[in-house]
């Protein structure tokens, strides 16, 4: 059983089990990586990935207090 993994601009890694499973999923966006050369792949994505920005949002839900 081979172990492959494999990497997504969006998803993030994985890993497969099956030759076939990562033939599947490369066919849908994901690459085979080398975990010993993360950094090479890591620059390559990098520039592909959208940052994530946190946006402050303002709650508009009232509390209501009741009297006794």
């Amino acid at each position: 059983m081979a172990i492959i993994y494999l990497s997504h601009f969006i998803h993030g890694t994985k890993v497969a089990t099956l030759e076939a499973e990562a033939e599947y999923d490369e066919k849908h966006g994901w690459v085979r990586y080398n975990p010993g050369t993360v950094s090479a792949m890591a620059e390559s994505i990098q520039d592909d990935v959208v940052q994530n920005e946190l946006i402050k949002r303002k709650y508009t839900r009232k509390v209501v207090t009741e009297g006794v």
